[in-house]
């Protein structure tokens, strides 16, 4: 058995602070990145909408104080090209590229959504470098089902300035309405919105995605595209220890999708979210960090550790 890391998770504790972005220059090109905290490295990878600002987002929510989480916006994303890695394979490459310009020899993986893909390809191509996988709310297979309309309206958005700035108010000014359609069940939605930490951090995840929506759109394209196409990977040849966290009512990426990432994958542990959607880090925060911040303890490399 491995040996635990010497900080032990700390109950619901959240990952302090935030850090400005820098551009790493790496062998494929420039990386706009962010890091926070000390500690064994945790590469945090963003969804589709996403780039660093929503990275360490993930970070701040389901992770916990004790390790360091680097914060990269993906290709195509903010201030990093999308010419730097468009399939699985080349942003796996481009994590290990990065990884080596800021000196990190090691890293668990923690990606949700349409990071997803990628941080299971870094984990297949790069196993001695990977102490650890978290795949939250991410699809390791197909999708048939059609983007959502939302997602039509934000790129309709980019072009017509007037839907954008009513688009953009009414996030601002109804987070209850904002939410309604990432959290159906309204009990739910109280809850989650009235929670002192996971109503700020979900108000957040939304207004984040108004702030260079431009920017955000060509990512975004390509990562619906590369999950509507046939996604194939020899999953069970996976070496690290994995966490799958997935919330039973995803409509987004299906609760299928962590089945059968779980029963795939030797030996990984599956966190279900009972009633949980896409945003379910945010439903069931507590019970999301509590559960990965001792997965991460449990695994963190021991040389660190001691």
């Amino acid at each position: 058995m491995r040996a635990s890391h010497e900080l032990e998770p700390r109950g619901a504790a959240a990952v302090p602070g935030d850090s400005h972005p820098a551009v790493v220059r790496t062998r494929r090109g420039p990386v706009e990145c962010a890091s926070l905290g000390e500690g064994p490295a945790v590469l945090a990878l963003h969804g589709a909408m996403g780039g660093h600002d929503q990275a360490s987002l993930l970070a701040r929510t389901a992770g916990v104080p004790g390790f360091r989480y680097i914060a990269p916006s993906r290709p195509g994303y903010l201030g990093t090209s999308l010419s730097l890695g468009r399939t699985p394979k080349e942003q796996a490459e481009l994590y290990r590229d990065l990884l080596d310009t800021l000196g990190i020899d090691r890293v668990a993986l923690m990606a949700v959504s349409g990071g997803g893909p990628s941080a299971l390809q870094f984990a297949l191509s790069y196993p001695k470098r990977c102490w650890g996988l978290v795949i939250i709310s991410s699809v390791c297979s197909r999708i048939a089902k059609r983007p959502p309309l939302p997602w039509y309206l934000m790129k309709l958005a980019v072009h017509v300035s007037p839907l954008f700035a009513l688009m953009k108010r009414k996030a601002e000014r109804t987070p209850e309405e904002a939410s309604r359609r990432s959290i159906p069940d309204p009990v739910m939605r109280a809850r989650t919105l009235n929670d002192p930490e996971a109503g700020p951090l979900l108000r957040e995840l939304q207004l984040s995605t108004y702030d260079r929506l431009p920017l955000r759109i060509p990512g975004s394209d390509n990562d619906i595209t590369l999950t509507h196409r046939e996604l194939s990977f020899p999953l069970e040849q996976i070496k690290a220890p994995t966490l799958i966290v997935h919330g039973t009512n995803d409509r987004m990426a299906p609760y299928a999708q962590a089945q059968r990432l779980a029963a795939r994958v030797p030996g990984a542990e599956l966190l279900s979210l009972e009633g949980g959607d896409h945003v379910g880090i945010f439903t069931h925060l507590h019970e999301v960090r509590a559960r990965v911040g001792h997965f991460l303890g449990a695994h963190a490399p021991r040389a660190v550790a001691s």
